[in-house]
Formats: structure tokens, C-alpha cells, sequence
């Protein structure tokens, strides 16, 4: 990703927000994307339905948005291997952190936890490390 979309960047945020916080005022559940695919996948709970419906409308917001004109990054220049494998430590790292970005960064930060902000604060700093040593040590 190389350019600037402010427009584009804004929408997204806003409705990343909304739906965050229509969920929490309706259904009394916070966004944490971790957190609705481990209780749905489970199929033990029995609120499972909202969170396929959730699951699925991002789904298809992401099919609708494409159909609609925006570009979504879909140059994979890794193997299978490295997209299941980071997605492994993706979760492994959710799990450690009680929770992931969407929850803590965005429902937690918005409702003013510290324990979220830490949180936030140190996926950002580790993403930012790990951005660094694959761009400039493992060239």
C-alpha cells in the first residue's frame, strides 16, 4: 500500500465504528473479531447466531465493497505455508492477549480501558518491529 485514501480510509472507520458500537448497544457484546469466531466456531454457545451473521456480513461487505469500485489488497506474494502460519501466531498471540487489534484497539480503547491501550500499544509497537526486520534484515 503506497497511497493515501483519506476518503476511502474515513468511510471504513466510520462504519468499522458503527457497527462496533451497535453491537455493544444492541446485542451488549463487544467487536473483538478473536473473540465472535472462537464462540462460533465452538457451537456451543447459544447466542451463535449473531455471530455468523457478523462473520458473514464482513464477509460480504468485503465482496460488496469490491463490487462496488474498491480495491482490496489481494497481491499475496507468500506461500499458503506463511499465510496459515501467521495465522496460527494470530491467534496463539490473541489468545496470550486476552483478546485481538479489533477488540482491544477499537471497542477497548473506545471505552477507555488502560488494560486495552497497553495492549494496543504493544501490537502496534511489535507490528511495527516486525514490519522493519522483514523490510530491511530478511530482505
Amino acid at each position: 500500500m503506497t497511497s493515501f485514501t483519506p476518503i476511502s480510509s474515513l468511510i471504513g472507520g466510520i462504519a468499522i465504528g458503527l457497527s462496533a458500537f451497535l453491537l455493544l448497544w444492541l446485542n451488549g457484546r463487544i467487536a473483538g473479531i478473536s473473540g465472535i469466531v472462537n464462540g462460533a466456531v465452538k457451537f456451543k454457545q447459544s447466542d451463535l447466531s449473531w455471530r455468523w451473521l457478523f462473520i458473514l456480513g464482513m464477509v460480504l461487505g468485503a465482496f460488496l465493497a469490491s463490487k462496488l469500485g474498491f480495491s482490496l489488497p489481494t497481491d499475496l506474494s507468500l506461500s499458503w505455508v506463511a499465510v496459515l502460519s501467521g495465522g496460527f501466531l494470530v491467534g496463539i498471540g490473541t489468545q496470550l492477549g486476552s483478546g485481538c487489534t479489533s477488540g482491544h484497539g477499537i471497542c477497548g480503547i473506545g471505552r477507555g480501558s488502560v488494560r486495552s491501550i497497553i495492549a494496543t500499544l504493544l501490537f502496534m509497537v511489535t507490528a511495527g518491529l516486525v514490519v522493519f526486520v522483514s523490510r530491511h534484515v530478511f530482505l
